[in-house]
């Protein structure tokens, strides 16, 4: 990991568990383009304006968290799908 800035990443799988406070909820994985290291997180911490989702293989800005090294934040979609295209 170089740095505390924003990186980049894609993502990889979704878990149905694994994510908030008991882990009950659903988790992602994404893979930093720059070290191909992985990290984790849940829809907590997907920045956006409307639905907290992700699908796998979408481009991804995301922080290294400061207190657990392995945990993605502030995660932000790059590609928008188009809404007609991603409710079909």
């Amino acid at each position: 990991m170089s740095g505390s800035g924003p990186r980049h990443g894609t993502i990889v799988d979704r878990r149905p568990n694994g994510g908030g406070l008991k882990g009950g909820v659903g988790s992602y994985v994404l893979r930093d383009d720059e070290d191909e290291r992985y990290y984790t997180f849940d829809y907590r911490q997907i920045v956006t304006e409307g639905f907290r989702t992700i699908r796998t293989g979408e481009r991804v800005r995301f922080h290294v968290s400061a207190q657990s090294p392995d945990r993605a934040e502030f995660v932000i979609r790059l590609d928008q799908p188009d809404s007609a295209e991603y409710y079909r």
